[in-house]
């Protein structure tokens, strides 16, 4: 089985992934490799956040490893939250408030298109490749369903009467962003030759 660090300690991120992973690849948290650091995102891309914290992991500890930047992208906000879904309202992870922010910045607006994006940046002996997932579907005018997190209350997937938050997490895994980009990924790392 193939070991690979995943730069995040966000158990829920990890679920996700993991069950998409299943038993030929075995992830690896900051905590399990011993990594304290608070790993900065300062990127102006979700391609630049993700790779800070791929090649932090990599050059600090010399093991395979990938980092990930996701968030919710709004037409009608210019693309907000963009790389500031985290933190779109000031505290990082305060997702009751940045969905009232995102909520109160839409009314009366029409257009509720948007799109949860994740970008993956692995870095696999030595070499850096990129993993992009997207998915559509618009925001609706209030919170439904309480699975999932962050924005998944109020983003309804192009297709779907439901929102992520009424969604199992194998239903959500089949169609989200994340779960596109890990496909990619898996596919990446699939056709490797093992070791």
């Amino acid at each position: 089985m193939q070991q690979l660090v995943f730069a995040t300690n966000n158990a829920h991120k990890l679920e996700e992934v993991q069950a998409k992973a299943g038993t030929q690849i075995k992830l690896l948290t900051l905590n399990d490799i011993g990594c304290q650091d608070d790993i900065e995102e300062t990127g102006f891309t979700f391609n630049e956040n993700a790779s800070i914290k791929s090649r932090h992991i990599y050059q600090k500890y010399n093991l395979n490893c990938f980092g990930d930047d996701s968030g919710l992208e709004i037409e009608a906000l210019n693309n907000e939250p963009g790389i500031y879904s985290a933190r779109y309202a000031g505290k990082h992870g305060d997702h009751e408030a940045n969905m009232d922010k995102v909520l109160n910045n839409l009314k009366g607006e029409t257009n509720r298109k948007a799109r949860f994006r994740t970008v993956i940046s692995l870095i696999w002996n030595g070499d850096e490749h990129f993993f992009d997932g997207i998915v559509n579907g618009t925001i609706r005018h209030e919170r439904c369903g309480t699975a999932g997190f962050g924005y998944d209350p109020i983003f309804q997937p192009d297709g779907y009467e439901i929102t992520f938050a009424e969604m199992s997490m194998e239903e959500k895994n089949r169609i989200s962003h994340r779960g596109r980009a890990v496909d990619l990924l898996i596919s990446f790392l699939n056709a490797q030759p093992k070791a």
